[in-house]
């Protein structure tokens, strides 16, 4: 959690925690910090249809292989004192996927969280939390993608009782929900319909989510969207 809003004077106030506060992001005890959330004049202080309109328009540059972010370390050194993300991405782990790459959007403009399967778990849920409530994130978008290994591991498991080793059936057991209902519709193919409703399923519930992003969606502060990438075009299709 790091580049928090510090760069207005009212930000700039930092709560400094005692002997006995948690520790962040590694920090000794003595020097953890809390931070405010975001000034209303922040570069990202935009309506989430702008924010994602920004995604599709860099989704589309990279799809046609016409990117404009070619130099990144352009604005690295103004980068350092905060971050403005446009959108937080709820990503796959999968390594055929980049969403910074996909949406053609540089460094400090996407706070990306990922984890095999693209769900939305506790963990996962704390750091969506800090985007909106700190750093002022006007759009969340869970993007699942095609030929997805977790999903078609819930798959097997579901259907042909594969054993998985590991912690891997934790994986299975998050997006076991949205393989049950794919499977209720007798579709065709079971893992692209799983990965369509693993998608909606995890965007309902950051849609409701309490206590912080459930209200800001209700406000339209926020706006919560699902998506798909193609593995195979790079397009990112809108759910």
């Amino acid at each position: 959690m790091c580049g928090r809003h510090l760069s207005s004077p009212m930000r700039r106030n930092l709560l400094l925690a005692g002997a006995s506060s948690i520790t962040l992001a590694g920090l000794p005890r003595h020097v953890a910090v809390a931070a405010e959330p975001v000034a209303g004049n922040a570069p990202n202080s935009i309506p989430p249809a702008e924010a994602l309109d920004r995604l599709m328009q860099g989704n589309a540059r990279y799809a046609a292989n016409t990117p404009s972010n070619k130099d990144f370390s352009a604005g690295r050194a103004a980068r350092v004192p905060a971050q403005y993300p446009i959108a937080a991405i709820v990503g796959c782990a999968d390594s055929r996927v980049a969403p910074e790459l996909a949406f053609d959007q540089g460094p400090g403009d996407l706070f990306v969280v990922r984890v095999a399967g693209n769900f939305v778990n506790n963990d996962i849920l704390a750091s969506l939390e800090y985007g909106v409530e700190f750093l002022g994130v006007p759009l969340i978008m869970v993007l699942g993608h095609t030929n997805c290994g977790a999903v078609t591991a819930a798959v097997k498991v579901l259907k042909d009782g594969t054993h998985l080793p590991g912690h891997l059936p934790e994986l299975v057991r998050a997006i076991k929900p949205a393989v049950q209902l794919a499977n209720a519709g007798h579709g065709e193919d079971l893992v692209a319909q799983a990965t369509l409703e693993n998608v909606r399923l995890n965007t309902n519930r950051l849609m409701v989510s309490k206590p912080l992003i459930g209200p800001y969606v209700k406000s339209g502060k926020v706006k919560v969207v699902g998506g798909v990438y193609d593995l195979a075009t790079g397009k990112i299709t809108l759910l």
